[in-house]
């Protein structure tokens, strides 16, 4: 097994290639850790697209019913409908089968609690600890967990995000607004369907059917979205929204054809809830420093987190903040619930665009300007590789809390290991383009040390 094979195990729940580090077996046997650790009840379970959904499913449901645990199947649907649906059935937990943005050789479980949020470190490290005991809470024959499927969880989903307080639905209706998605193939297709339709948008759709059949690389970057710009322009469009397998990302192209980068999703959407609260937002130490020079306009600041939408979460409860997020395109609106939303994100992208008055091109040009860089290198050592990079960075700020941040007042670099693959994440911003491209090239010189 190679190192890009390794089954991942995190507090978050699993992950790995299928058929040879994520296996049928073991997927069953931490659904039973999982529904061992909430205990018989109901669950509910929902997948993405991938290919390799459907025996997983089956497989999950099978480990879950065999402690007892009553299933609750929701079917391919974004991971934040599977938090949602958690909380407002109000089931022991709940589990989404995707791994996100990556390739499509992968699968995961992401672990959820009956309140909707992913797990914590305690609650993922029982049940780690479950599954290596091997103490599962089979039951006998007559005591088995049933199943049955809930079949409106996306409508149910999309009546929550149009009730949300800061949404003029009428206002953005009379917009008629020209919209095209790019779903990719993954589970957006249906929910932004259905909610561009009760928005009054005319939409046109790439790759909006549920086959897993990913038509770009996952990660809604805007260097993988080419296509979507250029429908934009021949269509005369007002905007463009991508998004990931799991829905849980958001990226905009501009009435003008261009992705202006999947940092300004969030950016864009704490300048709104600014204007219309008094907020602190949260992101985690990777994002762009837009968000920190929005907040200062608006005399608030910005509460900084470890990478991982737990962070994030766990410091949007503690300092009451009405906004939060990720730079890869994820928006939280604890309004609604605290999960990393695309949907919910279309929608406070809408009522800005309405509110505003201005094509999205006029209103990112207003936005602070940063260039970011992001690669990822496989280093066989990340830990002896981190301790490395002390050696070339000085006269600086060093953050530990994930990795090493090293910040200056015009720039940082962030090297962590990554959560959800074998790699180590380099994510370097500056003012200038030229500084940001030397800190990750003055990171990725030392890997020729490194090997």
């Amino acid at each position: 097994m190679s190192s890009h094979d390794k089954l991942m195990i995190s507090v978050a729940g699993i992950r790995g290639v299928v058929g040879t580090s994520l296996t049928p077996e073991l997927a069953l046997k931490f659904a039973a850790a999982f529904g061992t650790f909430v205990g018989a009840g109901p669950v509910v379970l929902g997948r993405d697209s991938r290919l390799s959904g459907p025996v997983m499913e089956m497989t999950v449901e099978a480990g879950l019913r065999s402690v007892g645990c009553e299933v609750i199947k929701i079917g391919i649907v974004p991971t934040p409908t599977v938090q949602l649906m958690t909380r407002l059935l109000k089931a022991r937990g709940g589990i989404a089968i995707t791994a996100s943005h990556n390739p499509s050789q992968w699968n995961a479980l992401k672990f959820v609690s009956g309140q909707g949020l992913f797990l914590d470190k305690g609650q993922g490290e029982k049940v780690i600890a479950i599954f290596h005991s091997g103490k599962f809470a089979y039951k006998k024959y007559d005591r088995l967990g049933g199943g049955g499927e809930y079949p409106n969880a996306i409508s149910d989903h999309v009546a929550r995000i149009l009730k949300l307080s800061f949404l003029d639905i009428p206002a953005i209706r009379r917009k008629k607004f020209k919209v095209v998605v790019d779903t990719c193939h993954g589970a957006g297709g249906p929910i932004f369907s259905r909610l561009l339709k009760e928005l009054g948008c005319r939409v046109i759709s790439l790759h909006n059917e549920t086959n897993g059949k990913f038509s770009r690389p996952i990660e809604p970057q805007a260097k993988n979205l080419g296509e979507l710009e250029k429908a934009v322009i021949a269509h005369r469009a007002d905007i463009g929204f991508a998004t990931d397998a799991d829905v849980d990302r958001l990226s905009l192209v501009s009435d003008k054809g261009k992705a202006i980068g999947e940092e300004y999703s969030l950016a864009l959407a704490a300048r709104f809830m600014f204007l219309h609260f008094k907020t602190k937002a949260v992101t985690n130490l990777s994002t762009s420093r837009m968000v920190d020079e929005v907040a200062g306009q608006f005399k608030t600041s910005v509460i900084r987190t470890p990478v991982g939408e737990a962070n994030v979460v766990g410091a949007m409860k503690k300092h009451r903040a009405l906004i939060g997020g990720e730079g890869n395109g994820g928006i939280i609106i604890p309004e609604l619930n605290y999960a990393r939303d695309a949907a919910a994100g279309i929608a406070l992208i809408l009522q800005m665009l309405t509110e505003e008055n201005l094509p999205l091109s006029q209103i990112a040009e207003k936005m602070p300007r940063y260039h970011m860089i992001k690669t990822t290198l496989t280093i066989k050592d990340p830990k002896r590789f981190l301790v490395k990079t002390t050696k070339i960075f000085s006269n600086c700020k060093t953050d530990k809390r994930d990795g090493l941040k090293y910040i200056w007042p015009d720039a940082w670099v962030h090297i962590r290991a990554s959560g959800t693959e074998p790699i180590v994440r380099v994510i370097a911003e500056a003012r200038e383009e030229k500084k940001a491209r030397k800190l990750v090239n003055d990171v990725t010189r030392l890997i020729k040390i490194d090997t």
